[in-house]
């Protein structure tokens, strides 16, 4: 018999996160394997809590896993708030931005090791391949894409003096797609030629949704750029970004990289971009390949303004929650991925999904130690 494994789905807390790690038909599939669930009760998240208890899991009130037993695995999706600083007894899962030398990394690491707990972080849980079990890659270029659109559209039908309105979750992809294109037809109607969008990394999950909605939304397949690791092979910052209408980031940061646009492109007579949409967002990471930006935007404010000299006003959409816009598809897709990874947490001491998630935390634990004698 395997050991019960009980997880905590504990609530979001990050505004107008409504997306969940766990959804009521993960939840009934692993109950069926075994496994005890508890779910927390959400003001947030796209599904009702009557939903999670349809499904047989038991619910408890939000943040109440902060004094659960020890035994459970805590599972959510996005970081806790930087105003706590309690230290962590829990094994975590969840994406905690802590590894690819983000700001603050050693302030929440930092709540594990004080605690004795564990982080299983879901950017870094892979297949002997190297490759993510789950990513939300594909609703992120899709939102990515979506957004990139109406900030174009909204920019032909409005003055320089107003920026995109702040947007909320849609409740399914059809509403998005939808808006999105009546936006998009008026701003033709209005005299606007179709927009040249320029993707990098579109051969990937986040690419590869951000095509999809521009080709739904009606953007002609010629006007898609679809750039990867070849055509960015010899090295940034590229002329062809600052000649698109709409420039879409999807790439990985798995190491330094030249930039992709600088300043003196942007600063040209001749620059067409109006709209950059970093998906990726690694606002805060010091290598990030867009540094024409320091600002993470949200969604009751999803832009910032570049502050260039000359030519049209140019913005940029940085949300890192980009799949929340359509929370319940999202959490479905991501979940159904991660379901196999979490029936193997019964032996996750052994199961190489959670042992290179294990150490790989342990490995930045020891350089949090080496930091700290210095």
């Amino acid at each position: 018999m395997a050991p019960t494994v009980t997880l905590h789905l504990r609530a979001e807390t990050k505004p107008q996160e409504a997306r969940a790690a766990l959804t009521p038909t993960t939840v009934k599939k692993l109950l069926s394997k075994g496994f005890k669930i508890y779910v927390e009760e959400s003001s947030q998240s796209t599904f009702d809590i009557k939903e999670y208890k349809d499904a047989g899991a038991q619910i408890v009130p939000a943040g109440s896993w902060v004094n659960a037993p020890r035994d459970r695995i805590i599972i959510g999706l996005k970081e806790m708030p930087e105003t706590d600083t309690f230290p962590l007894v829990h094994e975590h899962i969840q994406f905690a931005h802590c590894y690819k030398n983000q700001a603050g990394w050693q302030d929440v690491l930092g709540r594990f090791k004080r605690g004795h707990g564990v982080l299983y972080d879901l950017e870094f849980l892979e297949n002997d391949q190297g490759r993510r079990v789950a990513a939300f890659g594909f609703y992120a270029g899709f939102a990515g894409a979506a957004l990139g659109l109406s900030d174009w559209a909204f920019k032909q039908t409005h003055s320089d003096d107003e920026d995109l309105p702040g947007v909320t979750p849609y409740p399914n992809e059809n509403a998005l797609v939808k808006e999105i294109t009546s936006k998009y037809k008026a701003a033709l109607k209005k005299g606007a030629k179709a927009p040249t969008v320029l993707i990098i990394g579109a051969l990937g999950r986040c690419g590869s949704g951000a095509i999809d909605m521009l080709r739904k939304a009606g953007v002609p397949e010629k006007n898609i750029i679809k750039w990867d690791m070849k055509e960015t092979a010899r090295g940034g910052p590229f002329e062809e970004i600052a000649q698109a209408d709409i420039f879409i980031n999807c790439i990985y940061l798995s190491k330094p990289i030249a930039p992709f646009i600088n300043y003196e492109l942007l600063n040209k007579t001749s620059r067409r971009l109006r709209t950059i949409v970093d998906v990726s967002a690694d606002t805060t990471n010091p290598h990030n390949p867009v540094p024409v930006y320091t600002v993470a935007t949200v969604f009751n404010k999803p832009t910032v303004l570049v502050p260039t000299t000359i030519g049209p006003k140019l913005s940029v959409i940085s949300i890192d929650h980009l799949p929340s816009l359509l929370p319940r598809e999202a959490s479905e897709f991501f979940s159904h991925d991660l379901l196999p990874s979490l029936e193997q947490l019964p032996y996750r001491d052994t199961a190489p999904v959670w042992v290179r998630a294990k150490r790989l935390f342990e490995k930045f634990c020891a350089r949090l130690d080496r930091q700290a004698k210095l």
